[in-house]
């Protein structure tokens, strides 16, 4: 799935204003794929990890898919970031 850049701007600007499911499941996408920038898995990882807890089903599929390209390691600190996130909204 391509993303314009004006959708990338859109779901950058969405995790920082009022995030949707979808919205988080976006910027998971963009960094899975590296467009507009390198392919970051935890950071992808992070992003569909939020998506999943507020409900978007594509988040999980897509979570579990790039997780079989991640180390313990690496899985372990996407969840970190995702708590970490987390504990700033609120």
């Amino acid at each position: 799935m391509a993303f314009t850049d004006v959708e990338t701007a859109q779901a950058h600007q969405a995790a920082f204003a009022d995030p949707t499911g979808e919205d988080l499941c976006k910027l998971g996408i963009l960094y899975s794929t590296g467009q507009g920038g390198e392919i970051d898995y935890v950071e992808a990882h992070k992003w569909f990890n939020l998506a999943a807890l507020m409900g978007s089903e594509p988040a999980k599929y897509y979570r579990a898919e790039i997780s079989d390209q991640m180390s313990t390691f690496e899985v372990a600190s996407a969840q970190r970031a995702a708590r970490e996130w987390l504990s700033t909204r609120h």
